[in-house]
């Protein structure tokens, strides 16, 4: 989006194989709601980004992290006029859950208690993270990483709980999900699904958004823009990938894919394949 001010990078770092790295900046820029498998840890250092989590508006502005745990419904948005700027580093689950048995006391898995949490050192702590993976410091980058997600879950650690079967809600809600994993690039309608599981449409919508936190509709979108990934990341075309998990054509896979992932397509898997490569600049404009 040239001329808009808005900027990002979607990177990885191939000393840091478990971890994406982001460094963006936007203004006008809306994330609609959608999931990570991995952890999010936004460190924002301008401005304020306001995002939709556990029912209600969070606020994240200068200084303060906005944390969410995979597998948990958010969205994201400018909370001011000028937006916000930020950078943020996204572990595996089991890298977390690695660091947190040899550093903390938490056992079980475990993740962030409070979505927000105002540390300006920690905040400068993940910039530190992404400047060392810019400068190919492979030493500081690891260490740095470590020594934040240990803060993190000391301050504000916690051990996430599972939520079991307990319903024929919950039942049914998984096995929708199941149908629309593999039926991705062809699902049924809402109608038809609903029939298949023996339920009413109404009856399914409640159930999956109890258990999923979004109708089918968008939690469907959003596995389509995790599998686009996974596709992108083995070297899929753009355009292949969107025909394989379901979406009718390339511009119908960039629109959602830069909503969720926050950059187009093209983009995201052109630094996929600079991984090996020199450092890149700090800010790399919006682009198909």
């Amino acid at each position: 989006m040239a001329g808009t001010g808005e900027r990002a990078r979607h990177w990885r770092y191939a000393e840091l194989p478990d971890v994406d790295l982001l460094r963006a900046q936007y203004i006008r820029k809306t994330f609609v709601r959608h999931t990570h498998e991995h952890f999010v840890i936004a460190a924002i250092a301008d401005g304020v980004e306001v995002f939709h989590h556990g029912g209600g508006d969070q606020y994240a502005g200068a200084g303060s992290l906005a944390l969410v745990n995979p597998d948990t419904p958010h969205t994201g948005r400018a909370g001011v006029p000028e937006g916000w700027r930020y950078g943020a580093v996204y572990p595996a689950p089991e890298l977390v859950a690695a660091i947190a048995a040899e550093t903390t006391t938490l056992r079980g898995t475990p993740g962030f208690v409070r979505p927000v949490l105002d540390d300006p050192y920690t905040v400068e702590l993940v910039h530190r993270v992404l400047r060392a993976a810019d400068e190919g410091n492979a030493l500081a980058a690891d260490t740095l990483l470590r020594v934040a997600v240990t803060r993190l879950l000391r301050l504000n650690g916690g051990r996430l709980p599972r939520r079991p079967v307990r319903t024929a809600g919950d039942g049914t809600a998984a096995r929708a999900r199941a149908v629309l994993e593999e039926r991705m690039a062809d699902p049924p309608s809402l109608e038809r699904l609903a029939a298949e599981l023996g339920t009413s449409p109404f009856a399914l919508l409640r159930a999956f958004r109890a258990a999923y936190g979004m109708p089918p509709h968008t939690w469907l979108t959003d596995a389509r823009v995790r599998r686009a990934r996974r596709l992108l990341d083995t070297g899929t075309a753009p355009a292949e990938a969107a025909v394989a998990v379901g979406f009718t054509d390339q511009p119908h896979l960039n629109r959602h894919f830069a909503r969720i992932v926050g950059v187009p397509p093209g983009a995201y898997q052109r630094e996929r394949k600079n991984v090996q490569d020199a450092p890149r600049e700090l800010f790399l404009p919006f682009e198909a």
